[in-house]
Protein backbone atom coordinates (compact mmCIF):
# COMPACT_ATOMS: atom_id res chain seq x y z
CA UNK A 1 0.00 0.00 0.00
CA UNK A 2 1.91 3.47 -0.93
CA UNK A 3 2.58 5.77 1.55
CA UNK A 4 1.75 9.34 2.07
CA UNK A 5 3.12 12.88 3.68
CA UNK A 6 -1.09 12.73 5.26
CA UNK A 7 -0.10 9.66 6.96
CA UNK A 8 2.36 11.45 9.64
CA UNK A 9 1.28 13.31 12.57
CA UNK A 10 1.51 17.13 12.22
CA UNK A 11 4.17 16.84 14.89
CA UNK A 12 6.58 14.11 12.76
CA UNK A 13 5.74 16.60 9.66
CA UNK A 14 7.12 19.44 11.96
CA UNK A 15 10.36 17.72 12.59
CA UNK A 16 10.33 16.20 8.43
CA UNK A 17 10.42 20.11 8.13
CA UNK A 18 13.21 21.01 10.54
CA UNK A 19 15.15 18.33 8.35
CA UNK A 20 14.59 19.88 5.09
CA UNK A 21 15.66 22.76 6.41
CA UNK A 22 19.06 20.95 6.84
CA UNK A 23 18.89 20.68 11.01
CA UNK A 24 20.22 16.97 11.07
CA UNK A 25 19.16 16.93 14.80
CA UNK A 26 15.71 16.69 13.91
CA UNK A 27 16.64 14.11 10.87
CA UNK A 28 18.59 12.07 13.78
CA UNK A 29 15.40 12.22 15.88
CA UNK A 30 13.13 10.54 12.99
CA UNK A 31 15.79 8.11 11.71
CA UNK A 32 16.16 7.39 15.57
CA UNK A 33 12.61 7.49 16.36
CA UNK A 34 10.67 5.22 13.76
CA UNK A 35 10.78 7.63 10.97
CA UNK A 36 13.74 6.44 8.53
CA UNK A 37 11.99 7.00 5.64
CA UNK A 38 11.09 10.56 6.56
CA UNK A 39 15.13 10.98 7.36
CA UNK A 40 15.84 9.59 3.98
CA UNK A 41 13.08 11.64 2.16
CA UNK A 42 14.57 14.68 4.01
CA UNK A 43 18.39 13.56 2.68
CA UNK A 44 17.07 12.82 -0.67
CA UNK A 45 15.61 16.44 -1.13
CA UNK A 46 19.10 17.40 -0.39
CA UNK A 47 20.63 15.38 -3.01
CA UNK A 48 21.91 12.49 -1.14
CA UNK A 49 21.80 9.54 -4.04
CA UNK A 50 22.20 6.54 -1.44
CA UNK A 51 18.98 7.76 0.58
CA UNK A 52 17.51 8.43 -2.77
CA UNK A 53 18.28 4.68 -3.54
CA UNK A 54 17.29 3.49 -0.13
CA UNK A 55 13.99 4.81 -0.35
CA UNK A 56 13.44 3.25 -3.99
CA UNK A 57 14.23 0.04 -2.77
CA UNK A 58 12.92 -0.27 0.68
CA UNK A 59 8.80 -0.07 1.42
CA UNK A 60 8.39 3.67 0.60
CA UNK A 61 9.51 4.12 -2.98
CA UNK A 62 7.07 6.29 -3.41
CA UNK A 63 8.96 9.02 -1.47
CA UNK A 64 11.86 8.46 -3.60
CA UNK A 65 9.69 9.17 -6.68
CA UNK A 66 8.17 11.90 -4.72
CA UNK A 67 11.56 13.79 -4.25
CA UNK A 68 12.48 13.14 -8.25
CA UNK A 69 9.57 14.40 -8.84
CA UNK A 70 10.28 17.57 -6.80
CA UNK A 71 13.31 18.22 -8.88
CA UNK A 72 10.83 17.85 -12.33
CA UNK A 73 11.95 14.13 -13.50
CA UNK A 74 9.29 13.46 -15.99
CA UNK A 75 9.41 9.81 -15.25
CA UNK A 76 8.63 10.62 -11.43
CA UNK A 77 5.82 12.83 -12.38
CA UNK A 78 3.98 10.37 -14.46
CA UNK A 79 4.69 7.94 -12.17
CA UNK A 80 3.14 9.12 -9.34
CA UNK A 81 0.07 10.97 -11.40
CA UNK A 82 -0.46 6.76 -13.00
CA UNK A 83 -0.49 5.15 -9.12
CA UNK A 84 -3.10 7.76 -8.15
CA UNK A 85 -0.80 9.17 -5.71
CA UNK A 86 -2.61 12.59 -6.04
CA UNK A 87 -1.18 14.08 -2.61
CA UNK A 88 1.99 13.66 -3.72
CA UNK A 89 1.94 14.62 -7.18
CA UNK A 90 0.03 17.75 -6.19
CA UNK A 91 2.77 17.96 -3.12
CA UNK A 92 5.37 18.01 -5.89
CA UNK A 93 3.99 20.41 -8.03
CA UNK A 94 3.44 22.96 -5.54
CA UNK A 95 7.43 22.31 -4.99
CA UNK A 96 8.54 23.31 -8.29
CA UNK A 97 5.75 26.37 -8.13
CA UNK A 98 2.76 25.19 -9.66
CA UNK A 99 0.55 28.08 -8.57
CA UNK A 100 -2.58 25.58 -8.89
CA UNK A 101 -0.86 23.34 -6.78
CA UNK A 102 -0.10 25.77 -4.51
CA UNK A 103 -3.57 27.45 -4.55
CA UNK A 104 -4.99 23.94 -3.67
CA UNK A 105 -3.24 23.71 -0.42
CA UNK A 106 -3.87 26.72 0.04
CA UNK A 107 -7.15 26.28 -0.21
CA UNK A 108 -7.55 23.44 1.86
CA UNK A 109 -5.91 24.92 4.57
CA UNK A 110 -3.24 22.67 4.51
CA UNK A 111 -0.28 25.31 6.41
CA UNK A 112 1.75 22.53 7.56
CA UNK A 113 2.50 21.28 3.73
CA UNK A 114 2.13 24.91 2.58
CA UNK A 115 5.19 25.35 4.81
CA UNK A 116 7.57 22.40 4.09
CA UNK A 117 6.54 23.43 0.19
CA UNK A 118 8.30 26.79 1.05
CA UNK A 119 10.91 25.44 2.76
CA UNK A 120 11.85 22.33 0.10
CA UNK A 121 11.66 25.68 -2.34
CA UNK A 122 14.03 27.08 -0.50
CA UNK A 123 16.26 23.99 -0.28
CA UNK A 124 16.02 23.63 -3.93
CA UNK A 125 16.97 27.36 -4.59
CA UNK A 126 19.98 27.48 -2.58
CA UNK A 127 21.43 24.27 -4.54
CA UNK A 128 20.76 25.46 -8.23
CA UNK A 129 22.88 28.82 -6.41
CA UNK A 130 25.52 26.10 -5.36
CA UNK A 131 25.83 24.60 -8.31
CA UNK A 132 25.88 27.78 -10.65
CA UNK A 133 28.47 28.99 -8.14
CA UNK A 134 32.26 27.75 -9.62
CA UNK A 135 33.54 28.32 -5.86
CA UNK A 136 31.67 25.50 -4.50
CA UNK A 137 31.51 23.15 -7.84
CA UNK A 138 33.85 19.86 -7.06
CA UNK A 139 35.65 18.50 -9.61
Amino acid sequence: MPHSLTDYDPKILLALNESLKGDTEFADFLFQNGYPELAAFSAAVHSDTNALHWLLKSDYPELGVLSNAIDGEANAIEWLQKNKLDFLSIFAAACRKDDLAIRWFVDNKLDIFLMMVRTIHDELKHQSWDSSDIHKRRG
